[in-house]
């Protein structure tokens, strides 16, 4: 049985989230900041809610990227130096994570960015730990991705692109920052192609479990994102 979580209910182990429910740990709880911070320091994650609860997961295996293992084709690399796209950090996190909403993922009807996830998301990007990657063409956006940074540590949520290539020119630069700031890994959660073919990569909840824990306990990488705040030319 899925357990349900009071507001102050701790989360229960991850070995004890269902495979068969690709990795569905626990139902209920609360989408405050504190609350999700935890979670993801922890190797859980929201995903969805459900009549205003949120479902939280925590599968095994866990899909990765370890930024150094990024996969720059040859046409992608072409096209981030190319000037067809301005790339901004942190400018429109609303309007990313909104357009991200309105694109649901293959096979999927509807969206988990639910709108409690949106609001809670929203909030953490106003407390400096969620930040978005955007690309604009002729001033439009049309392509991003939103996710966590916790210590040295980033989580993808999602991504969204309505012109070739944009979201790929986002995550290209996003990996540069990563890199050029000594994050050691990117959760992508559940497994996809278009992430594989990014380079990423699956590995052992236990192993990633290890990772994280010396990766989150590393100074904030709040302090970075404000002082060191990439842009297009990073």
């Amino acid at each position: 049985m899925i357990p349900f979580l009071g507001p102050f209910d701790p989360f229960p182990a991850v070995e004890s989230a269902r495979k068969d429910m690709d990795g569905l740990l626990a139902v209920g709880g609360s989408l405050l900041p504190e609350r999700i911070l935890d979670a993801y320091r922890h190797g859980i994650f929201p995903w969805g809610t459900v009549e205003g609860h949120p479902l939280w997961y925590s599968p095994d295996p866990r899909m990765v990227l370890f930024p150094e293992e990024f996969r720059l084709t040859r046409s992608l690399a072409k096209v981030v130096r190319s000037d067809r796209f301005e790339v901004r950090f942190d400018t429109d996190f609303r309007g990313v994570i909104g357009a991200c909403a309105a694109m649901p993922r293959p096979g999927q009807n509807g969206t988990w960015i639910t709108t409690e996830m949106h609001d809670a998301y929203t909030r953490l990007h106003e407390l400096g730990w969620a930040h978005s990657v955007e690309t604009y063409e002729d001033g439009e956006l049309v392509g991003g991705l939103y996710g966590l940074a916790i210590g040295r540590m980033f989580y993808g949520e999602s991504m969204f692109s309505r012109r070739t290539d944009g979201s790929k020119v986002a995550f290209a630069h996003l990996i540069r920052f990563l890199v050029a700031n000594r994050f050691g890994m990117i959760d992508c959660q559940m497994y996809t192609d278009h992430l594989a073919s990014l380079g990423g990569r699956q590995i052992p909840r236990a192993s990633f479990l290890a990772r994280l824990s010396s990766l989150v306990a590393t100074d904030s990488p709040r302090t970075v994102w404000a002082t060191d705040r990439p842009d297009s030319e990073a």
